[in-house]
């Protein structure tokens, strides 16, 4: 069990989001803060178009702020250049979309630990591992197959895996059960609740699903760019 008492896991302080098109300026954000605890498992919510998408990927360090700090366990990650960004999401972070984003031609086992061996590591050694993130997700018996010949859901399995291998600091997901059937996507949610629960994994999740997010532990509204 991860231990989490009264520790920040990421947070974001006064952000502002601007998309500038020609002489037109849009304000995505403005002046955001939040903070969320390592061991709690958060849902964002808020209409198309609230802004609560773009949040999570500037706290996830997918996307720059305008204005405003992200700080990941008291690191401000703001202003990394794009190598130490990147091996900082590899080593750090893990990620879950709508779109399972697996490579086709890679199996179950290869497409989870894809992270891994991009940042160098040997599969060998991550055996025991891999054995019990498969067990976990319930694909065990999965192993060897392709995205092709897997469900929606075990797909999104895969996904979880792949997120979870390197075992992150914090896992941010952007609607997990967008693309799943109302059956399929409480089985996700079961699954991260599951994960957040028994190992004290921080998640941070966007959702339109209102089932979805009352598996979390806190709510937060995001709507025309401030949080209510």
């Amino acid at each position: 069990m991860k231990s989490y008492v009264g520790t920040i896991a990421v947070e974001g302080k006064h952000i502002v989001k601007n998309f500038r098109i020609g002489n037109t300026t849009t304000k995505v954000l403005e002046d955001v803060s939040l903070q969320v605890m390592q061991g709690e498992f958060v849902s964002i919510m808020g209409p198309s178009g609230s802004g609560k998408s773009t949040l999570l990927y500037i706290l996830g360090g997918l996307d720059t702020p305008t204005g405003g700090g992200v700080y990941l366990n008291g690191a401000d990650i703001s202003n990394l250049k794009d190598e130490s960004m990147s091996r900082l999401r590899r080593q750090k972070i893990g990620f879950v979309f709508q779109f399972y984003n697996l490579i086709p031609n890679l199996n179950v086992e290869e497409n989870i630990m894809l992270p891994l061996l991009l940042d160098g590591k040997k599969m060998r050694d991550y055996k025991k591992q891999l054995n019990y993130i498969l067990e976990v997700v319930g694909l065990s018996d999965r192993r060897k197959h392709t995205p092709r010949e897997l469900s929606g859901g075990q797909q999104q399995r895969v996904a979880i895996a792949r997120a979870l291998i390197g075992e992150p600091e914090i896992l941010f997901a952007d609607e997990p059960t967008g693309n799943l059937d109302s059956k399929t996507g409480a089985e996700i949610m079961h699954l991260l609740r599951s994960i957040n629960r028994e190992s004290g994994q921080t998640i941070l999740m966007v959702t339109h699903s209102p089932e979805a997010a009352q598996s979390s532990g806190r709510i937060i509204t995001v709507r025309d760019g401030v949080i209510e």
